[in-house]
């Protein structure tokens, strides 16, 4: 994953470029993998949240930004070693 400078406003800007490219659609992609996975609550609320907040990542602290996009990492790795085992 990206490391990002949460004081950087480069970075910042990079963040949520990323969060703002993701569709409400994309996030309930990214819930249900969530919930097949076993993640636990407090992951799946966020991305519940990110879902609401899709397209306006501004309104978003850096820091939540920042586990949104760990999680869509994580969850994307976790999609593609699914796929492989089919």
């Amino acid at each position: 994953m990206a490391t990002y400078d949460l004081q950087d406003p480069t970075d910042l800007d990079i963040m949520r470029g990323h969060f703002d490219m993701h569709t409400s659609d994309d996030w309930q992609h990214y819930i249900e993998l969530a919930e097949e996975k076993g993640m636990k609550y407090k992951n799946v609320n966020i991305l519940k949240t990110a879902q609401r907040k899709a397209g306006i990542g501004k309104f978003l602290s850096p820091k939540v930004i920042n586990w949104i996009l760990s999680l869509v990492e994580e969850l994307e790795e976790y999609e593609e070693g699914y796929e492989e085992e089919e």
